[in-house]
């Protein structure tokens, strides 16, 4: 079989697999095994046909000219319910509160490799950075961030499964923490968030970024074929754009750092100058089998 025929053959199998989930329930333990992961879905709410726990396992997010690997596990946990006329799904957030997990991930030369003076080619701006930052807080994270509330999420189980177009919508925001840039550094806000579109496809972004490939990945069904679980999941996007920074700082210092890391890392970006990319192992289970699950073990 050719590698197109045996994608296609996977794909729908996958498919398959995702519409078997809204149909089978399960006998097991309350919400022991596998089955834990989604104790923070509304599984007893009728407009949730299905629990999502992804995890975020490694990948990278280039930001402008600045690149911060993903190093440290980021989990995406809600439910979703019947798609739209559109084919995208509503997202409905985690019942803890905690819809996208706020993981820090350390930026590669902290703040000195943020933000490098001499590469400031606006001279006022490159002798202010010089006399700002000599002070030995060196130490940056960065926070991806909802920006809007859980149910601007949207999610495409087709587009997920068939590699093709939109699988995720995320609105983003990206909090840079170090002592000296205070509580309120941000790169995208409710108002002008990261729009991710991420797709298991392959992109089509404007220069100077060039096409990637994200992946399905491969599947397997767990707990009597009420859970399936995907591995090596890759969702990608490199045609978003990204606001300059603000907040920095605080109130009045913002006025001077804000353009300062702007200029040296790039900021804003225009589309085709950002990339995100994750790579992801997915459980998705319906709700009828958590809330059995659930039910049968008082």
């Amino acid at each position: 079989m050719t590698t197109h025929g045996t994608r296609r053959v996977f794909t729908a199998l996958l498919i398959t697999a995702l519409a078997a989930l809204g149909l089978v329930g399960s006998a097991q333990a309350k919400l022991t095994g596998e089955f834990t992961r989604f104790g923070n879905c509304e599984y007893k709410s009728l407009t949730v046909k299905k629990c999502i726990y992804s995890t975020t396992e490694s990948g990278e997010v280039v930001l402008g000219s600045k690149k911060v690997p993903i190093v440290n596990p980021v989990v995406l946990q809600g439910g979703y319910g019947k798609a739209g006329e559109d084919g995208f799904s509503p997202f409905f957030g985690a019942t803890n509160g905690i819809t996208l997990a706020k993981v820090a991930q350390p930026v590669p030369g902290g703040l000195a490799g943020l933000v490098n003076c001499k590469e400031i080619k606006d001279f006022f701006l490159r002798i202010s950075c010089e006399v700002t930052f000599e002070n030995g807080v060196t130490g940056l994270n960065s926070t991806l961030e909802l920006a809007k509330p859980a149910t601007d999420i949207r999610i495409s189980e087709n587009n997920l499964a068939g590699e093709a177009e939109v699988a995720l919508k995320l609105p983003v925001r990206v909090h840079l923490e170090n002592p000296f840039l205070g509580s309120s550094c941000y790169v995208g806000s409710s108002t002008t968030p990261l729009k991710w579109e991420l797709t298991a496809g392959t992109t089509a972004p404007p220069a100077p970024n060039k096409p990637i490939k994200g992946s399905s990945g491969f599947f397997e069904i767990l707990e009597e074929g009420t859970i399936l679980k995907s591995t090596g999941v890759k969702l990608v996007d490199n045609a978003w754009s990204a606001p300059g920074v603000t907040g920095c700082g605080g109130f009045l210092v913002e006025l001077i750092l804000n353009p300062i890391i702007n200029a040296a890392a790039g900021l804003p970006a225009a589309a085709g100058k950002n990339t995100a990319i994750l790579n992801n192992t997915v459980y998705i289970a319906s709700r009828f089998a958590v809330n059995e699950n659930d039910e049968l073990n008082p």
